[in-house]
């Protein structure tokens, strides 16, 4: 899913920021949303929901700290996305829509 390849995107921004601490914290953290994904593809799609929201969360986390240097601009925009694809996806597993 999308969620692998969002969370990704914080570990450029976390270059761009140089510093090794936020690097390797970004990294750990979109390794986690890259398993979360794998499980969530091959498991329940509810773990899809979880993982979108709790990157959502993430981001109004990031937008509130600055945690990486240069993303004004990008969290708010992210957890929007990210909230809206976890209620669509939450709506079509409530009511048993496939979704491929």
């Amino acid at each position: 899913m999308y969620i692998a390849l969002i969370a990704a995107i914080y570990i450029g921004f976390a270059v761009a920021d140089g510093r090794t601490k936020i690097i390797a914290v970004e990294t750990t953290v979109a390794a986690a949303f890259v398993a979360l994904a794998a499980v969530g593809v091959t498991g329940s799609a509810w773990l899809l929901i979880v993982g979108y929201a709790a990157h959502g969360a993430k981001d109004l986390w990031q937008h509130r700290t600055q945690f990486v240097a240069g993303t004004r601009w990008w969290p708010p925009f992210c957890a929007s996305v990210d909230f809206l694809v976890a209620a669509v996806l939450a709506v079509e597993v409530a009511y048993g829509m496939t979704f491929h």
